[in-house]
């Protein structure tokens, strides 16, 4: 099997790297030179130009293009739209593998705006962590969900073959959202940390001693608070979750915690820095 990884992130270029080293013969695709260039340094087929690829060869693509935010910090998910217009243009039947963070609903609005509702179509959302990309990189287990059980066939079939362990769920739509899921729940239990941080400063109480103390009880895991939350996934995810629903008043006040807690972080800066 021929696999074309599109998307060379960070997140792309890993995932094609490790297909490769599982022995398949791998094209990748990126709008980017830069990213091309370093697949290529890697031993990947890039391009830069979707017409090189031999798509009537291709047996699964795995889109892990960035999804992201609008201006007024609506999912952004045009990225993955134009891929998959570019693989349906192609007439081809492969397996549809799409890794990149969704909104709920949107492979099956792919599936039926843009393949016709004719496509072998899974939703495997990647969750990798650039900081130990070894245990948990590519290689961990992953929630898989297709758009109909012949898709979940193929997929868990594919990933079989990658070595890679599935959880399969049986709606595509519960792969999307445990993903999302998964980082709004992070992105709350970071925020608690970082408010119980500026209470104990206000009170003059150690919040090192506070956590270990606290931690010692066998279903509290009260983390470290840091820099604010800052990097792509987590502030990005929680806005999905928010914008799926109206019941969102936690997730909210989440967000308001964490702003707070980074102009905290910033005034005390500037009073120790004058």
């Amino acid at each position: 099997m021929k696999v074309c990884a599109v998307g060379l992130g960070e997140i792309g270029l890993s995932t094609a790297t490790y297909i490769l080293g599982r022995g398949f013969e791998t094209w990748g695709y990126d709008i980017s030179e830069a990213s091309t260039n370093e697949a290529k340094a890697k031993g990947i087929k890039a391009t830069t130009d979707w017409k090189q690829i031999p798509h009537e060869k291709i047996g699964a693509y795995v889109v892990c293009v960035t999804t992201g935010l609008d201006s007024s910090s609506k999912p952004d998910l045009s990225p993955v739209f134009e891929v998959c217009s570019k693989i349906a243009a192609t007439n081809n039947m492969p397996l549809i593998a799409i890794e990149s963070t969704l909104q709920v609903g949107t492979c099956r609005n792919i599936y039926d705006d843009i393949f016709g509702k004719s496509a072998h179509l899974v939703h495997v959302p990647h969750r990798y962590w650039r900081d130990d990309p070894i245990k948990h990189g590519v290689r961990q287990v992953r929630v898989l969900g297709g758009i109909d059980n012949n898709s979940i066939d193929r997929g868990m079939s594919f990933y079989r073959r990658l070595s890679i362990p599935t959880h399969p769920v049986s709606s595509i739509e519960i792969a999307e959202m445990s993903k999302i899921v998964e980082n709004s729940h992070r992105f709350l239990q970071i925020a608690f940390a970082e408010e119980l941080k500026m209470v104990c400063d206000q009170k003059n109480i150690d919040m090192n001693e506070l956590r270990q103390a606290c931690n010692t009880k066998w279903n509290v895991e009260i983390l470290e608070p840091k820099e604010g939350i800052l990097r792509h996934c987590l502030p990005k995810d929680v806005r999905y979750l928010i914008d799926y629903s109206k019941n969102n008043r936690i997730l909210k006040s989440a967000v308001l915690a964490d702003e707070k807690y980074r102009e905290y972080l910033y005034k005390k800066l500037k009073r120790a820095d004058p």
